[in-house]
């Protein structure tokens, strides 16, 4: 399987989220939709946008 390198736009996307989901578990934001069980799903979807970015070729 080849992979190839994400657009710089989609790692930060993917970044923020997963940074977002981090914030979220780690600390005590006081934002609902961030923290508890969203929180997981925050980082999920980072560390999937990444893994596609990496094997779909042109995201």
């Amino acid at each position: 399987m080849k992979t190839n390198a994400p657009k710089t736009v989609t790692w930060i996307i993917s970044v923020v989220l997963i940074v977002i989901g981090l914030i979220g578990k780690l600390t005590n934001t006081g934002i609902d939709f961030i923290q508890g069980g969203n929180a997981f799903w925050w980082t999920f979807a980072g560390g999937l946008l990444s893994v596609l970015a990496a094997v779909l070729k042109g995201l």
